[in-house]
């Protein structure tokens, strides 16, 4: 059927090809073979064309699939021959008119981008996510490179340059920069320049390591950045919070009402990005996603009011719990189409007296920075970063989980053998509560250390997801041929430490650290951490039984390597 909708929509591409560059046979012959019925030809159409995955996420905001997708495009033209398309001069000129009427696979999809004018119809026909490029069709890209700015990139014009059939009359390109939209992140908030960035639009960015070990707190400016679009401006005096699904008609809530109408909570919580470490599978074997590092992670204070009350009060009871199983967070934060980002989390959670789920307006006792969520976020302690959703503006009950991209085609684990042209999304469950993790803070990978110091001391943090609690960190410093158990501390140093957590309430990290004889004549270390949680989980030795496509719940024993040198 797949192949059917394929092949319907390329042979709809021939009242438009009129004004297209001429192509080698070789596309023809790709064609032909999409409407193929050979299995053989089948699996070879499929290895060459499962960069078809960019699609689905072009306007989601995936920039990671988009990057494979490009490096799979190269192959497949590698693969079948197909030449750059043929020069002619001069190109016809279009006007705005007749490009919009081409918004559609019927009578082809045009779009423009600074003044020339595109076919894409055969890119769209020929892919299942080409349903998000449509919202493009008949208009400009700029609009939707502007929100998503991984595209502006040599390669990716370059694919695009395939495409052209002409350009825009000069009265229209003149209209068209008139409306050109202004840089939706120009109102994003400043960032600490220690932040190693991964992405500046959107922005995403993370700690110095030896930073982050520092305090048992961490400070907002060092607190990891993980957004997925613009930091929306939100007017704390006009904010709203919906809170729907319920008996009743639903919840309106100001921020004035979350913050005298309930009482006010305080919960130490440690959020993790589902990403974090994925730098240590790429280098077993590139995945799609950031390349963060070790500290796509934080612990900070987080103050407000209990989801639970505010689901009491908006009219939560038995005969809902009877039939809901979920809850539905959506931010202000929203592309172009106006989705927001959303996520959502069991029920069982978000009620729980013992779940601790927070709709926090404070965090390390002040107001929440922009960046991190202000005016209200929720806190969903032990759970990944991705459910916290950040500048909340609405809250559903609902007997299904989200239907949010992000909860239904990314944040879930697979296999080490499923790779992009089998991954069925469907199949697995959305990530919640995280695995055990540590990682090792100072010294720094390749770092060198003199003989005379006599003695190392390695620091770095450990953490377990679900509210279990870490009992103890493992280090070793021969690789792991043998092992010494670090002290582990919940507060800052010289300070009292934190009250023991209640069972299966413990949200926080462990800091810990380890001074050991420097090994006699060693010329390198190999320095490794493990940690172990009360259900006495412990990380996996390595990284390829745990690597996945996307690069998430990476966990292995960290590992570093320092040079020992002589005086």
């Amino acid at each position: 059927m797949l192949l059917l909708r394929r092949c319907h929509g390329l042979t709809r591409c021939g009242p438009v090809s009129t004004h297209r560059h001429k192509v080698t046979p070789a596309v023809a012959s790709c064609t032909a073979r999409l409407c193929s019925s050979s299995g053989a030809e089948d699996q070879r159409l499929s290895q060459r064309t499962n960069w078809k995955h960019v699609l689905a996420g072009l306007l989601a905001g995936t920039g990671a699939v988009l990057a494979y997708g490009l490096h799979q495009h190269k192959a497949e033209q590698a693969d079948v021959g197909v030449s750059t398309l043929e020069k002619s001069s001069p190109l016809p000129i279009f006007s705005q008119d007749e490009v919009t009427k081409h918004s559609s696979l019927e009578h082809g999809v045009w779009v423009t981008y600074k003044g020339s004018v595109y076919d894409i119809t055969e890119f769209v026909a020929m892919h299942p996510g080409g349903n998000k490029i449509l919202l493009a069709a008949g208009g400009a890209l700029e609009p939707f490179w502007a929100l998503y700015a991984v595209h502006n990139q040599e390669h990716v014009l370059e694919i695009l340059s395939q495409y052209k059939v002409g350009e825009l009359t000069e009265d229209d390109l003149k209209k068209q920069r008139a409306a050109e939209p202004t840089d939706p992140f120009s109102s994003d908030p400043e960032r600490h320049p220690v932040l190693r960035i991964n992405t500046r639009k959107p922005f995403n960015g993370e700690p110095p390591p030896e930073i982050l070990s520092d305090s048992y707190i961490t400070p907002a400016a060092f607190f990891f950045k993980r957004n997925h679009l613009p930091v929306p401006q939100v007017d704390p005096a006009s904010y709203r919070l919906q809170v729907e699904g319920l008996p009743g008609g639903g919840l309106t809530l100001s921020l004035e009402d979350l913050k005298t109408k309930f009482p006010k909570h305080t919960v130490t919580a440690t959020l993790q990005c589902a990403g974090n470490r994925r730098s240590d599978m790429n280098k077993v074997k590139a995945v799609k996603g950031l390349n963060w590092g070790i500290t796509a992670i934080g612990n900070a204070r987080w103050s407000g009011a209990r989801l639970r009350d505010v689901l009491l009060a908006a009219g939560f009871g038995p005969d809902v719990a009877r039939w809901a199983r979920h809850v539905h967070f959506e931010g202000l934060d929203k592309d172009v189409t106006g989705t927001p980002y959303g996520s959502s989390i069991p029920l069982s959670k978000a009620v729980s007296e013992e779940g601790d789920v927070l709709l926090a307006y404070e965090m390390n006792g002040e107001e929440i920075p922009r960046d991190h969520g202000f005016p209200v976020r929720v806190v969903v302690p032990g759970v990944v970063g991705a459910r916290n959703v950040k500048w909340l503006g609405r809250v559903v009950v609902s007997a299904e989980e989200s239907g949010s991209h992000w909860q239904q085609h990314d944040y879930k684990g697979f296999s080490p053998g499923t790779d992009w042209d089998h991954v069925d999304f469907k199949s697995a469950p959305a990530i919640q509560e995280l695995p055990i993790q540590s990682a090792i803070t100072v010294p720094a990978d390749g770092a060198v250390i003199d003989r005379s110091d006599e003695t190392l001391t390695v620091t770095g943090y450990a953490w377990s997801g679900g509210g279990r609690e870490v009992v103890r960190v493992d280090v070793s410093l021969d690789g792991g041929e043998t092992w010494q158990v670090a002290q582990l501390r919940s507060g800052e140093k010289g300070q009292a430490p934190e009250a023991p957590p209640p069972p299966g309430r413990a949200w926080a990290w462990k800091l810990w650290e380890i001074t050991a004889p420097l090994p006699p004549e060693a010329q390198e270390l190999e320095i490794v951490c493990k940690a172990v949680d009360s259900s006495y989980n412990v990380q996996p030795d390595t990284v390829p039984p745990i690597w996945n496509l996307r690069g998430l719940l990476s966990n292995a024993w960290h590992r570093v390597t320092v040079r020992v040198r002589d005086d």
